[in-house]
């Protein structure tokens, strides 16, 4: 089987990348000039430059595959341009979808979000079947991985085999970016986290997160949506357990809301708009935070296998990884 994924260079997509190779699959990965090739090393795959903005660069790399995973999406919280992440995430996935259909690739995997799912601030755990609609979407990432999503589903419902997976957060190894869930644990480790707000998050483990994207292939219906989740925590709490993991001091200050959102205000106005660099908080990512992003994966556990796993022990490799590659110094060890 040749497979094509695009984000290969990517946290989820390299994993991904790394299981279909295990089993046996042809690679074919689409980067971008600019992308860090470093995590592909060993895979014995195919290298294909281009860019989700220009689709149609993408025909001929699509041309003799038998399948589609779609893993890339340009994932920030602060963006300087918002019209390039919805020409990646919305006008990309809709275009990448008729090529695929066009060049009489059979199957798809389409990656999601979390983030499409309609959260509440009480901490009410959603599904799949939670009422959602575009109104609830707060950013432009949120935004744009929503309409995203309703190009996929459009498509299945056209009759295209396109299998959508939802993760919510993934941690692990090999995050080299980091994304912003890996920053936080970057942060952690260098003592940049002296306060916390009270939101919540769910944490899997990318390596189960990478093998559903090979087992969704075949299972499940096309057009359905499949949360991808492991445990739910508070920001709190996982800044414990990485606490108790490297024996680091966990911050016992919560900070308001209302104080978050001033500091974001500010840092976004000065480091994003006046120094043009990415600022540590964003206005969005603050209001964000005021719902508790607790989800339920019982539809993909009963309908594709899925398992959801302590995260302890992808947390810890997530910690270990970021240590060994310089980002963080090395910690003590954990506590007695």
């Amino acid at each position: 089987m040749r497979v094509f994924i695009t984000g290969a260079t990517g946290f989820v997509g390299s994993h991904v990348a790394a299981k279909y190779a295990a089993g046996g699959a042809k690679l074919r990965l689409l980067t971008r000039r600019t992308s860090r090739t470093d995590g592909l090393e060993g895979l014995d795959a195919e290298l294909v430059t281009g860019d989700l903005r220009q689709p149609e660069g993408l025909r001929s790399a699509l041309e003799g595959c038998d399948a589609l995973v779609h893993v890339a999406a340009d994932y920030r919280l602060w963006v300087r341009d918002p019209e390039e992440m919805y020409a990646a995430n919305v006008d990309g996935t809709r275009e990448l979808l008729r090529l695929a259909r066009e060049t009489g690739v059979q199957r798809v995997v389409y990656t999601s979000s979390v983030a499409t799912m309609g959260f509440k601030s009480d901490g009410t755990v959603v599904d799949e079947a939670t009422p959602v609609s575009l109104a609830d979407m707060i950013g432009h990432y949120k935004r744009s991985k929503f309409l995203g999503e309703q190009e996929a589903i459009k498509a299945a419902r056209s009759g295209q085999h396109v299998m959508i997976l939802n993760p919510t957060t993934p941690i692990g190894p090999n995050d080299a970016k980091p994304t912003p869930t890996g920053r936080i644990v970057v942060d952690f480790l260098n003592r940049k986290f002296p306060a916390y707000v009270d939101t919540g998050l769910n944490l899997v483990d990318v390596d189960e997160v990478a093998r559903m994207h090979v087992e969704a292939l075949d299972h499940g219906t096309p057009g359905e949506r499949y949360i991808l989740g492991g445990e739910n925590l508070t920001l709190k709490q996982i800044l414990d357990r990485m606490s108790a993991i490297t024996g680091l001091p966990s911050p016992t200050m919560k900070v308001p809301h209302g104080v978050a959102m001033a500091f974001a205000f500010f840092d976004e106005t000065i480091t994003g708009k006046l120094l043009k660099k990415e600022p540590r908080a964003t206005v969005e990512a603050v209001r964000m935070g005021k719902k508790m992003m607790f989800a339920s994966s019982a539809k993909a556990e009963r309908e594709l296998g899925f398992r959801v796993l302590p995260i302890y022990g992808a947390l810890r490799s997530a910690i270990d990884w970021f240590v060994q590659h310089g980002y963080a110094p090395a910690y003590g060890g954990p506590k007695a």
